[in-house]
């Protein structure tokens, strides 16, 4: 029996959105959780992907999560509006989001949203994705459960919360930028003590606020560390309140872990400005300086050991374009939750399966 499984993005969507209709999902809101967990999938971001739907579906089961919230949005200036999620899943809450922030930003140039009482979105890159695709640029952040101290201190507060800015650039390559302010994602740490691997010195500390190499530690009352230290847990302080404090979601240390908070729901908060790129500029010219930029960029001198320079996002796009050919290839042990719970539901399996 291979290790390795190779499913198509058909194949992946289409083995997932069972398990969310069972759920109680809508059929348009189930294609949508489908799409955003594949998708990180395809460009590689394995810990966003398909390997965390048991954990997004045992909170549904548990009430933590309501999976048909209506979603109304309310003007609160001429192209801000604000959103109560609802509990609704993250995916579904920030897709509409940032589709109602474009048709805002179609009429008036700038479209804000802010979100409250929605839950872990997954990949930030996919709503970039989704306006740099539909012609716009976009900020879309989150805040998330607590990971890491403020600067000095070894008591989780403020989370991974991914800063994330995407510019199209028709014609060449866009920007993509979705990064943690930590040295790392909480998911890679959790996957390496899942996998019984240690982590890099400087990725966390433990319950003591000693730098640590065991992932177990770390998970287990330790922290992560900031990237540029004070500088990083300044952005994470900035998105918690950009995204908590200003939209009415939970914030400071309250955002609640979906791994190990199931006692109420998580009270995420989302802050998200979509723009259309050609407001100070015409798209001619911005497409050109776009390309120019990248152009600049890659012909910058190499350091030592360096092939190629990439612009943000660029390896992952790469990715996905093969994968969308050759395929995804997931690892049977990361799928066996899955596989074991269609097989208890009498759900079809892909093809190979």
């Amino acid at each position: 029996m291979t290790e390795t499984l190779i499913l198509t993005r058909a194949a992946a969507e289409g083995f997932a959105i069972p398990f969310l209709l069972d759920a109680g999902l809508p059929e348009a809101d189930a294609a949508i959780a489908a799409r955003c967990l594949v998708r990180a999938d395809l460009r590689g971001v394995d810990t966003h992907g398909m390997v965390r739907l048991p954990g997004y579906l045992d909170r549904i089961a548990k009430g933590l999560v309501d999976p048909a919230p209506s979603l109304d949005f309310e003007a609160v200036a001429p192209n801000a509006a604000r959103l109560d999620g609802k509990n609704g899943l993250g995916f579904v809450v920030a897709t509409r989001a940032v589709d109602h922030g474009i048709n805002m930003a179609r009429e008036m140039g700038l479209g804000l949203i802010g979100v409250r009482n929605s839950t872990h979105y997954g990949m930030a890159a996919t709503y970039l994705l989704q306006a740099i695709e539909a012609g716009f640029a976009a900020m879309v952040y989150t805040n998330a459960s607590p990971a890491l101290p403020p600067w000095g201190g070894r008591g989780e507060m403020f989370g991974t919360s991914p800063f994330a800015v995407g510019v199209p650039a028709p014609g060449s390559v866009p920007f993509v930028l979705d990064m943690a302010p930590t040295v790392v994602a909480r998911g890679k740490i959790r996957k390496a003590a899942r996998d019984g691997r240690p982590i890099p010195q400087g990725w966390a500390l433990d319950a003591e606020g000693r730098d640590t190499t065991d992932a177990s530690a770390a998970m287990a009352g330790g922290v992560l560390l900031p990237i540029g230290g004070p500088k990083g847990a300044g952005l994470s302080m900035m998105l918690d309140i950009l995204c908590g404090v200003l939209t009415g979601a939970r914030y400071g240390g309250e955002v609640g872990d979906q791994y190990k908070r199931f006692d109420r729901p998580q009270g995420v908060g989302h802050f998200i400005l979509i723009m259309r790129p050609d407001l100070f500029l015409s798209a001619e010219e911005v497409a050109a300086r776009m390309g120019d930029l990248v152009a600049r960029v890659k012909a910058n001198p190499k350091a030592a050991g360096v092939e190629e320079i990439y612009m943000p996002g660029e390896i992952e796009a790469r990715r996905e374009a093969a994968r969308l050919i050759d395929g995804i290839p997931y690892a049977r042990a990361d799928l066996a939750p899955l596989l074991d719970l269609a097989r208890a539901k009498g759900f079809a399996l892909p093809l190979g399966l």
